[in-house]
């Protein structure tokens, strides 16, 4: 997400997001007729609808940002609900495909007739999802879709939970390396980049600002979505021998890289995958102990300072078992739609979908993955997290305001 995410920047982006583009200019359609705003009761209930990706391609992350939003509800019922109203939620699947993910908020709306929707997972559904809510004149709060394409839209009534736009991922790193003293910066870098329109970007980010910075490419390759087998492209990186390898990478490409790198017996100094790396369960299990020092960005991890982070923990082990290091960041980004929701309602005293709009378009809005502020299409003003694997955890490294530890450097060698 983290999903960047890192959805954003998040685990398990699959490469259905090449059809993003495409489907952002049909879904224009959609706007062709408004619709009257949700006459909904200010009493009772408060009725929330949600597609999520329960089966298909995305049903992991889904499944992760469903349990996010569930545990948001309990927790806020228990407390006395919204304004006094206890929350209830209509959570219906879409399947991962656009076409029922339009079906599901078209139907939320007009025959449910929810109060307010919150986003599904992905891109992919967001761009369609988001302008079913615009055409009702909901608001649309959504903590997985932060794609280009979404902002593209020129919406006003979205706001994507986490720092900033999945694209932006990359940008901590290379504020870190461009922090160091120039006689301790990389001179040469290498760039595997995986080619869609989330993953690429990212690493192309890096290389513009590394190359003005002086620091020289050596290695640029882009790969297909297909490629399963990263041999023979790492092989051509670790013959470059850069001193900085970054990685435009989902999850299992990220794997295949690190794996190939190790077989290689090839050691940068630095080494940032912009996905993967961030996932706190899946990348040990990908390379065991071959985590130390790999750096990648994030929103929220399990040793997150963020005020509420803790409870949020204790909350969610009490609810689903398990433990704090395997929570999916989607679940936090999930359940921070819903603080949002409190905190606009406090501060107004109402919770439809207008002040909701408007309220959440000036201010600064505390989360779990951090203060969030957004500009007038929903594109999220901050910066995510530079984190590194330390003694077998994640650990935010960067900004020195927020860090935990020092950037480790050059990387620790592979444990073999």
């Amino acid at each position: 997400m983290m999903q960047l995410h890192i959805d954003g920047l998040r685990p398990r982006r699959a490469r259905l997001f090449a059809s993003v583009a495409a489907l952002a200019a049909g879904a224009v359609l959609l706007a062709g007729c408004a619709a009257s705003p949700s006459t909904s009761s200010s009493s009772g209930p408060l009725k929330i609808g949600i597609s999520l990706s329960l089966t298909g391609d995305f049903s992991d992350s889904g499944k992760a940002a469903q349990r996010g939003y569930d545990l948001w509800a309990s927790v806020v019922n228990k407390s006395g609900g919204v304004l006094g109203r206890q929350v209830k939620l209509s959570i219906v699947d879409d399947a991962s495909s656009p076409d029922q993910v339009v079906t599901n908020y078209t139907n939320l709306i007009t025959q449910s007739k929810v109060d307010l929707v919150f986003g599904p997972f992905s891109s992919l559904l967001t761009v369609p999802a988001s302008r079913v809510a615009s055409r009702y004149h909901y608001s649309f709060i959504e903590p997985a879709g932060g794609g280009p394409s979404v902002f593209d839209q020129k919406l006003t009534n979205l706001f994507f939970v986490q720092p900033a736009p999945t694209t932006k991922g990359g940008d901590v790193f290379a504020d870190y390396i461009l922090s160091l003293p120039a006689n301790k910066r990389p001179k040469t870098a290498g760039y595997a980049k995986l080619d869609d329109p989330f993953s690429a970007p990212i690493a192309a980010s890096i290389q513009k600002r590394f190359e003005a910075a002086g620091i020289k490419t050596v290695y640029d390759q882009t790969y297909p979505a297909e490629t399963a087998d990263m041999t023979p492209i790492m092989s051509g990186m670790s013959a470059a021998n850069p001193d900085v390898v970054v990685g435009g990478s989902q999850e299992a490409d990220a794997f295949a890289q690190i794996q190939a790198v190790i077989q290689l017996k090839f050691n940068p100094k630095w080494l940032f995958e912009s996905n993967g790396a961030n996932s706190p369960g899946d990348f040990p299990a990908a390379v065991g102990a071959n985590t130390e020092g790999v750096f990648s960005s994030a929103d929220w991890y399990a040793d997150s300072t963020v005020a509420g982070s803790a409870k949020f923990i204790s909350d969610y082990i009490a609810k689903y078992g398990g433990d704090a290091q395997k929570i999916d960041p989607t679940s936090a980004e999930a359940f921070s739609a819903g603080l949002l929701v409190e905190q606009v309602a406090k501060k107004t005293g109402k919770v439809d979908n207008a002040t909701i709009i408007k309220t959440l378009h000036s201010g600064s809005w505390p989360t779990l993955v951090g203060n969030l502020s957004w500009d007038q299409y929903g594109a999220p003003k901050g910066s995510y997290q530079l984190v590194q694997w330390i003694d077998g955890k994640l650990t935010t490294v960067f900004p020195a305001a927020t860090a935990r530890h020092t950037p480790v450097a050059p990387k620790p060698h592979w444990a073999g």
